[in-house]
């Protein structure tokens, strides 16, 4: 069969990219593949559901400006779908003098990148949230929560209905670029054609371009953030999303408490070099992914991409 389109990636960012070009090119034959059994199923089902402001990207980047696009957008869709979201808010608690200090820096980048932040002194902190205690903190009231995989499950529809189609337990083993089209060679069933092929997959991006012939530097090494989950009995311990002021020194924003969607709380992340890339619970495994986690360049090893980010969430209990 050939297509117009094909889109690999059955998470949010494929989905979207589906939906965009459809939108942009009505009656586009499109098909999206996914190799998993339903949509969804990693980065996009595994993360905290948060809607972020955009607080702490340099004024006037590409992401400071994406991110708050994606914030206004992101509600909008969930309004049109009747997806739940939740404007709760992020504090964001200084309990240093130092902390202070880099408070008020980031007070100034809400304001140059045009979000709204307000500043709570440490005494009227305890009137927003009871149990938490700091010598200031910014109030971000456009940071939200959502759950992730109705937005994709959202979109997924809406790919149907303009024509397009999607395919789950579809692994895609080899494309092939020729001058007029490209052949995907799923694992099972037979190559598909299409005029162009935009590939959004993930944490095993890096391997479908090599398979593509590309040559990637690039290798993604996968880190799991782990979270605990406050027991039911606490889901009203905090009102809003907790975060400690960042050190810029550290490349996360540190361990804070986060509200889903689902109403309960959890306590996280850490940063944990995972030994399989979709690998969710606790001491998994995957050969194929071991081997090449650190890859040596002259006399010393080095990390080749940290691209995972959160990607491979889970919740110890």
């Amino acid at each position: 069969m050939r297509y117009d389109f094909c889109v690999v990636g059955g998470g949010i960012v494929g989905l979207a990219t589906a939906r965009e070009i459809l939108e942009r090119r009505p009656g586009a034959g499109l098909v999206l593949l996914e190799k998993e059994a339903d949509l969804a199923a990693h980065q996009t089902g595994h993360n905290s559901g948060v809607i972020h402001a955009g607080v702490y990207y340099p004024p006037g980047s590409l992401k400071a400006r994406l991110c708050r696009a994606g914030n206004r957008q992101t509600k909008q869709f969930c309004a049109e779908h009747g997806i739940p979201v939740e404007e709760c808010g992020k504090l964001i608690v200084a309990t240093t003098p130092t902390e202070v200090r880099r408070l008020a820096d980031l007070r100034k980048r809400c304001e140059a990148n045009d979000i709204v932040a307000q500043e709570v002194a440490g005494a009227d902190l305890v009137t927003l949230e009871p149990r938490i205690a700091g010598l200031a903190a910014l109030l971000v009231p456009s940071t939200g929560i959502v759950d992730y995989r109705r937005v994709a499950l959202a979109l997924a529809e809406e790919i149907r209905k303009l024509g397009g189609e999607t395919r789950v337990r579809t692994c895609v083993h080899g494309i092939a670029e020729r001058s007029v089209e490209v052949e995907i060679s799923p694992a099972e069933g037979e190559p598909i054609l299409a005029g162009q092929l935009i590939v959004c997959a993930g944490l095993q991006a890096d391997r479908l371009a090599r398979s593509a012939g590309l040559d990637v530097q690039l290798r993604i090494i996968p880190f799991r953030g782990e979270y605990f989950q406050l027991p039911a009995a606490k889901s009203n311990v905090v009102r809003h999303l907790i975060y400690p002021v960042p050190d810029p020194d550290l490349p996360f924003l540190g361990v804070h408490l986060t509200r889903m969607i689902s109403g309960r709380v959890t306590v996280g992340p850490n940063a944990v070099l995972g030994f399989a890339r979709e690998g969710y619970p606790h001491f998994s495994f995957n050969l194929r992914d071991t081997p090449r986690l650190w890859v040596s360049r002259g006399s010393g090893a080095y990390c080749a991409s940290t691209g995972a980010r959160r990607s491979a969430n889970s919740v110890a209990r």
